[in-house]
């Protein structure tokens, strides 16, 4: 076997498996040991899926028991089964499941392109659980419920006026939390005479938003009220109390936002977050006849299929052949 690849010290720090167990120095050297593994991490670009693949491969040679960067050449079909089965019978999420073999079988595929193992990748042919619902589980407000979210923030503070405009970018733009975190004063742009929006996506791709007018209007109505602001280019939406005030608004503090004024309007959604409002813009955006694709690369989504998890189309109950019914 050549000779080891060091994987990078933060690797280790994030490397963990089920429960309370932590790989072990030499469970961590077993990985740095494999060829061609530091250049398969180095090589995912966002950091979240990084951590997660990482605690994943930390899942599998914690259950399976390595010894050495020897045995992943004897790793078999028969392991992956077994460790599927162990991770059914953990109850995680089918969609858990599919991303843990999904990370195993990236790097076999990595390490047999790199002749770094022998064989095929004993991952392919290993059935995974299935997507449960072409509707997704992300739940999504009905118009009322948005308008009633929209309103909710006090007009008259600086903090209602900052919630405000939050809102307004997530439900007219359909931005993630961490996007929308993320947003600075310079991505507003013109562009061939329209205010766009620059927004940073997974994967760091980069995408144009034509910035729709009620979120233009919320966003430089705030921005005229926060007076305390340093000239340049600084967060978009920066926070106003405490130890961070004046830094950007985290992307947990985008969700806070949403989980207030959602229960000062009344609104009770179960697992209503960030991501619902998201499923909202997108399904109002589709019910007023926006082409799909387009609302693929609007959301940032790589594939379509992805987009259609978030079409709530079928979910009205105005629709249902409940109301066709005539005798």
């Amino acid at each position: 076997m050549s000779d080891p690849i060091n994987l990078p010290a933060s690797t280790a720090s994030h490397l963990q498996i089920a429960g309370e167990r932590r790989l072990t120095a030499a469970e961590f050297q077993i990985l740095a040991e494999v060829p061609a593994a530091a250049e398969w991490f180095a090589n995912i670009d966002n950091p979240r899926t990084r951590r997660a693949y990482q605690n994943d491969l930390a899942d599998f040679c914690g259950f399976v028991g390595l010894t050495g960067a020897e045995e992943f050449r004897a790793v078999t079909r028969g392991h992956v089964l077994a460790w599927r089965a162990q991770l059914e019978n953990r109850a995680l999420a089918g969609a858990t499941i599919r991303r843990k073999l999904a990370a195993l079988a990236s790097l076999f595929d990595h390490l047999l392109e790199n002749n770094a193992v022998a064989g095929g990748n004993p991952v392919h042919g290993v059935k995974r659980p299935r997507v449960e619902s072409n509707e997704g589980k992300t739940p999504a407000l009905g118009d009322d419920q948005a308008k009633l979210l929209l309103t909710a923030p006090d007009a008259e503070t600086l903090k209602g006026l900052r919630d405000r405009a939050i809102l307004a970018v997530l439900l007219y733009q359909g931005l993630r939390r961490q996007e929308a975190a993320q947003l600075m004063t310079g991505d507003l742009q013109d562009r061939r005479g329209i205010k766009h929006l620059m927004v940073r996506g997974k994967g760091g791709k980069t995408r144009y938003l034509p910035l729709h007018p009620v979120a233009a209007d919320r966003i430089y109505e705030y921005l005229e009220r926060d007076t305390q602001r340093e000239p340049g280019n600084g967060p978009l939406f920066r926070s106003i109390r405490g130890r961070t005030t004046g830094a950007g608004v985290s992307a947990n503090g985008i969700y806070t936002v949403v989980a207030q004024w959602a229960k000062a309007a009344g609104i009770h959604v179960d697992g209503l977050g960030v991501h619902g409002l998201r499923a909202t813009a997108a399904t109002n955006a589709l019910e007023h006849d926006a082409d799909i694709a387009k609302v693929q690369v609007w959301l940032g989504h790589a594939n379509i299929s992805t987009t259609r998890l978030y079409d709530r189309r079928g979910q009205r109950t105005e629709d249902s052949p409940t109301f066709r019914v005539k005798y």
